[in-house]
């Protein structure tokens, strides 16, 4: 899983706060802080999904968390301006790059 570079792009999604990390050389502790985040509460909502639908297939369970976990964390980062359709591009290309390794279980 990729959460280190799926947590990078929704950084570059808002620029200026982007800019204002790699200027004050805190983009990777940032970036490290968010993905824990994220691999934390995807491996939360697979726990938790697994105990709701005992029979669904894993690669379902596994990528439905991490839709959730995805928007968890979109609501929890800084933003500096309103946002806008290309948020929603950048998570739709996010999960079609984990789909393909999620599907392998």
């Amino acid at each position: 899983m990729q959460y280190k570079t799926i947590t990078l792009e929704l950084l570059r999604e808002r620029t200026e706060i982007f800019e204002q990390l790699r200027q004050q050389r805190k983009l990777l502790t940032t970036v490290e802080r968010y993905a824990r985040e994220l691999k934390s509460g995807h491996e939360a909502w697979k726990k938790l999904l697994t105990q709701l639908r005992p029979g669904t297939a894993p690669n379902q369970i596994a990528s439905e968390a991490l839709e959730m976990a995805l928007k968890e964390l979109q609501e929890r980062l800084p933003s500096a301006s309103p946002p806008d359709d290309h948020e929603a591009v950048v998570l739709d290309a996010a999960m079609m790059f984990i789909r393909p390794r999620t599907s392998r279980g």
